[in-house]
């Protein structure tokens, strides 16, 4: 168990204890060498940067024609990003949403809720956020922190937790009848990867922000989250609102996959298939893909 505001932590791995300071500066080897294909990831190496340049900016040219017909067309978007800490969520927001006009392409991303917003229906605050005509509306994390975060650090009532699982379909099937594109992403990834990401993180003075002592905290909590998660998919997964699942240890495979994913469900004006691509199922797939 961790002390209270500890930075070093002891973690089992296969039975076995290992050490992670995550303010030294030395990523251990066991981390480095287990890293990119920890979690069933299917590759040895990562893609190259120049390929995934070139296949991404076929894409972005694909999501500006999305813009153009959602704008034409009065059409709404919510993609949801969710997955644990250092996923890669807001890079693949980022990603999405580079070249569109950001007065009607944007990114939610709440901080926890004020005294008021604890007040109210739970789900009040994120409507308020959804997209009006020919908006396109990513949420980076979404009202999901009440299937994750939210049971796993007490930071919700247990009643309060099963009242969620048991609402959330209902109120996305009014999403969707309403005529919004709804789409629900999670990143996956594997536990060494998580930590050599949390050790990129402290050790890189422009990203130093992204770590927190919440993120250190949760770190021998692995296990309670992946229960958390497999519990979310079952309870949400529904026809109307489905669930897709990324392997997300490479980032530049992850991006490219859920935006094709996006361009592959919207049949928007001048969609040009072969600039797309296909999906690879090894990186993109329903819930089943999962592996810890």
């Amino acid at each position: 168990m961790n002390k209270p505001g500890s930075r070093v932590v002891e973690l089992k791995f296969d039975g076995e204890k290992r050490r992670f300071d995550v303010d030294d500066p030395h990523l251990p080897e066991w981390i480095e060498e287990a890293a990119l294909e920890s979690g069933g990831f299917p590759y040895k190496k990562k893609m190259k940067e120049e390929d995934y340049q070139l296949e991404l900016y076929s894409l972005q040219k694909e999501l500006v024609k999305v813009q153009f017909w959602l704008q034409a067309t009065g059409k709404r978007v919510i993609a949801l990003f969710e997955g644990r800490d250092a996923a890669g969520k807001g890079g693949a927001i980022a990603a999405a949403l580079a070249y569109m006009n950001p007065r009607s392409a944007r990114t939610v991303a709440l901080n926890k809720p004020t005294e008021t917003e604890r007040g109210q229906w739970y789900f009040q605050r994120y409507i308020s956020h959804f997209p009006a005509a020919g908006e396109f509306v990513a949420f980076d994390r979404s009202w999901y922190n009440r299937a994750g975060v939210e049971p796993v650090m007490g930071f919700c009532t247990p009643d309060q937790y099963e009242s969620f699982l048991k609402n959330a379909p209902h109120v996305e099937k009014q999403i969707v009848e309403d005529g919004i594109y709804l789409f629900k992403f999670w990143l996956n990834i594997g536990r060494e990867m998580q930590l050599k990401r949390f050790h990129d993180r402290r050790h890189d003075p422009l990203k130093v922000w992204k770590l927190s002592d919440m993120d250190i905290a949760a770190l021998d909590k692995w296990s309670d989250y992946s229960k958390a998660r497999d519990r979310m998919l079952k309870e949400t997964n529904s026809k109307h609102a489905p669930w897709t699942v990324i392997r997300a240890n490479d980032k530049r495979r992850a991006r490219l996959n859920l935006i094709r994913h996006m361009l592959h469900s919207l049949d928007y004006d001048g969609k040009e298939k072969a600039a797309i691509g296909e999906i690879d199922k090894d990186i993109l797939d329903g819930p089943e893909i999962l592996k810890d």
